[in-house]
């Protein structure tokens, strides 16, 4: 069963490599990231899956030890999903699941196995709450990893202009993230998720399946828009 989930953000600029000198900006994303992590490692998990929306091609699960990287974004830096595996996984992890791997690393994680799984950002809500019910049936003792960016319309220089819904949308998900509120997230609208290109609804529905009759507590630790895109550090546990 789920017994710890942390949410955080999914920007490439959370590597502070990719972002160069806009780095700073995000030091108090990055700062909760590392809190929200230490709650999964005192959860003792004997299992931890990565959660993230992806591509296609990036569909599925990513074992142990698959390789990600940055290069895309023009940085020499290379991630893996835990430890290395024989033979290397030939898939490369899609990028949300590679900023995971990026935090993993950083924090030093070492405390379960790790696996990692791409979705799709158009996977109905139900669909979600089943793959989270599968995810949380994967051993005794599950964490999520949940990676997942709210709108990218807050601001005018936001990738997707300026949306007068995307406030309300952000600040519904942040409230029910921090919450824990299972209904607040199986009802969030996938439509309007999408035009509002808000990458974390799917990974958001699966975690509140997954943690369906779990009774996790939440805690809201981060939530701002620096480059008006919507982004929430939360944990469950």
């Amino acid at each position: 069963m789920l017994v710890a989930a942390a949410v955080c953000p999914c920007p490439p600029l959370l590597v502070p490599e990719v972002a160069a000198g806009a780095a700073p900006e995000l030091d108090a994303a990055r700062a909760a990231c590392t809190d929200a992590l230490g709650v999964l490692a005192a959860a003792r998990p004997d299992l931890l899956v990565v959660v993230g929306t992806a591509e296609e091609g990036g569909h599925g699960p990513f074992p142990q030890g698959t390789p990600g990287s940055f290069r895309g974004f023009g940085v020499d830096l290379d991630v893996r999903l835990g430890p290395a595996a024989h033979p290397t996984p030939e898939r490369l992890l899609p990028t949300s699941l590679a900023v995971g791997a990026w935090l993993l690393e950083r924090t030093g994680w070492s405390d379960a196995p790790i696996e990692g799984l791409g979705a799709a950002d158009t996977l109905e809500p139900e669909r979600c709450a089943e793959t989270g019910r599968e995810l949380a049936g994967r051993a005794g003792r599950v964490a999520l990893l949940v990676m997942g960016d709210g709108s990218a319309c807050r601001t005018v220089k936001a990738p997707g202009y300026l949306d007068e819904r995307a406030a309300p949308f952000d600040a519904e998900a942040a409230r029910a993230l921090g919450a824990a509120d299972l209904a607040a997230l199986r009802a969030l609208d996938p439509s309007l998720a999408r035009e509002l290109k808000a990458a974390g609804r799917a990974p958001w529905q699966i975690l509140a399946g997954a943690a369906e009759n779990a009774n996790l507590g939440g805690a809201l630790l981060y939530e701002d828009a620096p480059y008006g895109v919507g982004y929430m550090v939360a944990t469950w546990s």
